[in-house]
């Protein structure tokens, strides 16, 4: 409920600021409003498959580190219950719970919140990847600055495969975590990571491009799905924010005004806000009362035993 409370708020204060007021919204024309719902359904199913593949690739970097296999299902239900922590500030609370949990299923601490911290890594660098499109296929003023940035992102994530480099930039990116670096990391593997991330990240942009869809915005397919990963990066870097909220939602804006007008734009940023909270939310909120319930015979039998 704070978490919903803090989102309207810092909402409606990037909306007055960086586009139209909220009561300009609330003026619009209704239809505005009211999506296609086929199209809608199908926007939250590949929304959710992108949310499962980010976890079963957590799984598949566990293995990886030397940690033990995991069942598709049990990496995916792990991973979405600790995602609940990153709507508390700080961004570290979903390393910490994933830790937790998956200790429960034998995986040792270090090796899950290993894998969660080079997962975030990976996953940032293929997210800023996949945002470059709305930079190199928007309007001339934004192609501009599009083709340096990408060219120096590129170079970048280049030079961060070189085995050296790679072996530093993995351990100073440990050391920002408050973690261990765990041995045997290559290039390679990070190499084969970056590809699936990628991957993962195309499918989370061409979801939230069929939830524009829905609401009648078809065209420019690069540069309005790639806006949603450019914003999900500039939210995530801002620590403050849980979620990113507000932040993501003010770089919507402004990045897909160009093709739909600030009133859309608005429109489509509010309800995009709703569609990634409600879609990872429901499910991790089922695996997490599944948990509580396996758990409780676990913790009476702990405490009979105690006595």
């Amino acid at each position: 409920m704070g978490q919903l409370a803090l989102t309207v708020l810092v909402t409606w204060f990037v909306l007055e600021r960086l586009g139209p007021g909220v009561g300009e919204l609330r003026g619009l024309d209704p239809s505005l409003w009211r999506p296609n719902v086929p199209l809608l359904l199908a926007s939250c199913a590949l929304l959710l498959l992108a949310y499962f593949w980010s976890a079963a690739l957590w799984g598949r970097i566990v293995v990886d580190l030397g940690g033990p296999t995991l069942s598709t299902f049990a990496s995916i239900r792990l991973f979405m219950v600790a995602n609940l922590g990153r709507y508390v500030p700080g961004k570290v609370w979903q390393i910490a719970g994933l830790a937790v949990l998956a200790r429960r299923r034998g995986v040792p601490a270090a090796t899950a919140t290993g894998a969660a911290v080079l997962g975030q890594g990976i996953a940032l660098a293929a997210a800023a990847l996949v945002g470059m499109g709305a930079l190199l296929g928007g309007p001339s003023a934004l192609r501009r600055w599009g083709v340096p940035v990408a060219a120096a992102l590129a170079a970048g994530v280049l030079l961060a495969l070189i085995p050296p480099v790679f072996r530093h930039l993995a351990r100073l990116w440990f050391r920002l975590a408050r973690q261990e670096a765990p041995p045997g990391l290559g290039a390679l593997h990070a190499l084969r990571w970056l590809a699936l991330f990628v991957a993962n990240w195309a499918l989370y942009a061409f979801s939230f491009w069929v939830l524009a869809a829905s609401f009648g915005h078809a065209s420019n397919l690069v540069p309005v799905a790639s806006a949603f990963a450019a914003a999900y990066v500039l939210g995530y870097v801002m620590l403050f924010a849980p979620a990113g909220v507000g932040v993501r939602e003010g770089a919507l804006i402004a990045l897909l005004t160009p093709y739909m007008g600030a009133a859309a734009a608005g429109v489509l940023a509010v309800v995009a806000r709703i569609w990634t909270t409600a879609v990872e939310l429901v499910p991790a909120g089922v695996f997490w009362l599944r948990h509580l319930t396996e758990a409780a015979p676990e913790t009476r039998a702990m405490e009979e035993s105690g006595e």
